[in-house]
């Protein structure tokens, strides 16, 4: 359900100079514990509820880098409410409430320990690999011949373990089911879900303009039924390429126009960071930071089709606060 790395690298400050939330420590009525992952807070209370506030923080190659964005934390947190209402019919979510534009309320579920990841198109880590000579990928074979950015067949699914600490891993289903990690028909209905939940987002996508590339998504069980959990469809867990023109930059070889994470994670690799140990994240100063956020709008108007709402950041933890504590009083 949460994030790993638990108060790994996290910033020392609460509220930066760009109204920005990277650290909360609340203590809810019935709170039984507090999980800080590498952008949620998760805050449980009693035995079946769980508070998870998005927080602004943003992370990269699995560590956190050392400022926040503006409005991140609420620009994820309703994308991904919006998409699990969107997705309810094709399996059961977590989601409960939203009491707050950077809160979700919901289930506890117990997690799954993989992450189950769907690629229509071969690009991001996956291009990376191939292009440095791979032709196989949790143990399915890719083809010869494939360009940066050409679409699979079919969409495949890559799953990768859920560190407790460091990098996720790829692996392959038959690894998951070998070493325990998942049952073999629970995977297999994974499988299914992943499926359809990409077709849908593949669908929706198409509605305003984009390609759905590709994303991942996380199961939990509760009382013996599969829940997908944590978010869904965002531009922390997904990548979109613009419609428009992806057939011409493809065949050109161009750098497709797209709206995701990535363009974060080039910066930093354009600036010699790629989260290995002994490199050190570059400076963001407020003006890149802004940039980031103003990226992050445009992202979720582009994906919602909703005009964005900023909310009121002049006392961001205050009000999460409140809005949490009016929710569980109800």
């Amino acid at each position: 359900m949460t994030n790993k790395n638990d108060n790994t690298h996290l910033p020392k400050s609460s509220l930066g100079d760009l109204g920005v939330l990277v650290t909360t420590n609340f203590n809810f009525p019935a709170q039984t514990h507090v999980y800080h992952g590498k952008v949620r807070d998760v805050y449980s209370i009693g035995k079946d509820i769980l508070v998870m506030i998005a927080s602004d923080r943003i992370s990269a190659f699995d560590v956190i880098l050392p400022k926040g964005i503006p409005f991140k934390g609420q620009i994820l947190n309703q994308i991904a409410a919006k998409f699990l209402d969107a997705t309810s019919d094709i399996v059961p979510n977590w989601k409960l409430a939203t009491p707050d534009p950077m809160v979700t309320v919901g289930l506890r579920c117990e997690p799954f320990k993989v992450e189950m990841v769907i690629r229509g198109y071969l690009t991001g880590s996956a291009w990376r690999e191939y292009k440095a000579g791979a032709r196989t990928l949790c143990g399915l074979a890719l083809p010869e011949g494939m360009k940066e950015n050409q679409k699979f067949p079919t969409p495949i699914i890559t799953p990768t373990t859920k560190a407790d600490e460091g990098h996720d891993e790829n692996i392959s289903k038959e690894e998951i089911i070998a070493q325990g990690l998942v049952g073999k028909d629970d995977y297999e209905q994974l499988e299914k879900y992943t499926q359809a939940l990409f077709q849908r987002g593949t669908e929706i996508a198409a509605q305003k303009g984009l390609i759905l590339v590709d994303t991942k998504y996380e199961f939990g069980k509760k009382d013996g039924r599969i829940y997908l959990i944590d978010e869904i469809h965002t531009p922390d867990s997904s990548r979109y390429f613009y419609a428009e023109g992806y057939k011409e930059r493809f065949e050109k070889g161009e750098e497709q126009k797209q709206l995701s994470k990535e363009f974060v994670r080039k910066w930093l690799m354009e600036n010699g960071f790629q989260g290995k140990a002994g490199q050190k994240a570059p400076e963001m100063t407020d003006a890149y930071c802004e940039s980031v956020s103003e990226r992050y709008i445009e992202l979720y108007e582009n994906i919602t089709g909703d005009k964005f709402v900023k909310s009121d950041i002049s006392d961001v933890a205050g009000r999460i606060k409140r809005n949490i504590e009016a929710y569980l009083n109800k």
